[in-house]
């Protein structure tokens, strides 16, 4: 058997691309900056919430940044005038303090985010925006039908699972409201409508099971990915429409400094 390491896929990610970027323009809508000159997307992936930052903002330098040269890669092949820079997130810093940092659905892979916030409304300059949307999805069953899927491979996968990196909406404001000149928090639980097959599973595939399978070989993978849909497809059935309702709760946290 083969080990090879499952890299980000900008097509299995943007299989649901719609339902991805709608929290994105969700939190942009209540970011008030009007003439920011220095913009960046953490965690930007493929650039889907990037091109809006673009858009609403055309003189303004965007930056792009994420891990994963895959994505940067599609990114920069669709958006060829921005900047996209690969880097690590739990080490970044900006060059030069930011009127905008943005990030849709990328912070809940880093841990410590009583730290972790504060640090990014410091990065910016004075009246410049902190705004985040993260994945607050953790308790529903497409996230805890993982670990039942994982238990033949525990020893392997064990180590790299997350059980609920998101904390309770008082960690942001605990974090945010002493330093923060205004701050916004909120939740919204979207009922998605997915086309295809085991829709479910393979949203999740594009998303939080990909480090899962970075530490299986070829052959575990598949095994592992077959279990989970078994079971995820009892707990999103296709409808009679041939849609599959998948419920997603998503955390939203804009603060001003």
């Amino acid at each position: 058997m083969s080990t090879v390491k499952h890299t980000w896929n900008p097509g299995q990610y943007l299989k649901y691309g719609g339902h991805r970027v709608r929290p994105a323009i969700d939190l942009l809508a209540r970011v008030d900056a009007d003439n920011p000159e220095t913009v960046y997307d953490l965690g930007c992936g493929p650039g889907n919430s990037t091109r809006l930052l673009a858009d609403r903002w055309p003189q303004a330098g965007v930056t792009g940044v994420d891990n994963s040269a895959e994505m940067l890669k599609q990114a920069a092949a669709d958006l060829p005038n921005l900047q996209w820079v690969e880097a690590d997130l739990n080490g970044w810093s900006p060059d030069r303090p930011a009127d905008v940092i943005f990030s849709n659905a990328a912070l809940h892979w880093l841990d410590d985010h009583g730290a972790l916030f504060p640090k990014l409304l410091d990065h910016l300059n004075p009246g410049g925006v902190l705004a985040v949307q993260m994945s607050g999805n953790y308790a529903a069953p497409s996230h805890m039908l993982i670990f039942e899927a994982a238990e033949p491979w525990k020893d392997k996968i064990g180590p790299v699972m997350r059980a609920d990196p998101v904390g309770d909406v008082s960690v942001y404001y605990d974090a945010l409201a002493p330093v923060a000149g205004h701050l916004d928090i909120w939740e919204t639980v979207y009922v998605q409508a997915l086309d295809g097959d085991n829709a479910a599973a393979e949203w999740i595939k594009g998303s939080a099971l990909k480090p899962l399978l970075d530490v299986l070989d070829d052959d575990e993978a598949k095994d592992f990915f077959a279990a989970y849909s078994a079971l995820a497809q009892k707990a999103y059935p296709k409808r009679a429409d041939g849609k599959t309702l998948y419920p997603f709760r998503r955390v939203f946290v804009v603060a001003g400094r």
